[in-house]
Parts: C-alpha cells; sequence; structure tokens
C-alpha cells in the first residue's frame, strides 16, 4: 500500500488548465455531444500511467476523459446522457425494465457500464449489455 501511495505521491500532477486549452478531441466531443453547452472547468491528472480530464459543462454535467481522449464517464445530473453513448442493448434493457426512467450517468468499468437512473436506482451491465446487478 505505501509503494502505491509513494508512487502516487511522486508521479502525480493535478492541474486547472483554462477551457481555452483542452485538447481539441475533448472540445470536438463536447461540441457534438453537448452543442449547447460550454466547457467551464477542466482538470488534467497526469499520472504514471497517462493523463486523463475532468470536464465540467455549464449545465453541471461532468465527463471523465482518458488518456486517449475516449469519454470514461458521462454524469449528466437530472438530464439524460445522449442516447448515441448508450450501447442499444442497455438502452434496450432500460426502456423495457424500467419505462420512463431516464439514464443520468453512463460509467465504463471494467466488467462492462454502471449506469445511474433517474429513479436512484444503480444498475451494472456486462460487455453485452446484460443486467449483472441492481442496486437500489
Amino acid at each position: 500500500m505505501l509503494f502505491c501511495l509513494t508512487i502516487c505521491l511522486t508521479g502525480c500532477v493535478d492541474k486547472v488548465i483554462p477551457p481555452a486549452e483542452a485538447p481539441t478531441q475533448i472540445t470536438d466531443f463536447v461540441s457534438k455531444h453537448f452543442p449547447t453547452q460550454a466547457i467551464t472547468f477542466i482538470k488534467k491528472d497526469t499520472e504514471v500511467i497517462g493523463t486523463t480530464y475532468e470536464v465540467t459543462l455549464s449545465n453541471g454535467t461532468e465527463i471523465d476523459f482518458d488518456s486517449d481522449y475516449m469519454w470514461d464517464m458521462v454524469d449528466c445530473k437530472i438530464a439524460a446522457v445522449p442516447a448515441v453513448l448508450v450501447p442499444e442493448a442497455i438502452a434496450t434493457q432500460v426502456q423495457t425494465n424500467y419505462p420512463g426512467a431516464l439514464i443520468v450517468k453512463i460509467d465504463k468499468e471494467r466488467y462492462g457500464f454502471d449506469i445511474e437512473l433517474n429513479n436512484n436506482l444503480d444498475l451494472k451491465f456486462n460487455p453485452q449489455g446484460a443486467i449483472i446487478e441492481v442496486d437500489n
């Protein structure tokens, strides 16, 4: 445990960067999927294994990007996550089992996806879109 902590203390650098300095891949993603929102805050995390970005939009949406500028997590709080970001099998499962519920957060995980609905349910899906866990 101490070894991991030592690496993080010596190898991690968190820095707030101005929205104007956001990588093009991030601004393109935001423009495409959140065209009415502006980037208001970006935290750049430089770690031993790569650089990640935590982005906050003007409506409070939070988006995490990995070192390849691919989204890793989108949290829209109370609004629906853009449908194009949700795998079709997961969208179908949610529509079938929880009609009227909105997917407000999607998080890529090792096991698949973690989804939060606006009715406070937390659903875990495997990569094929099958529900593997439901948390209230």
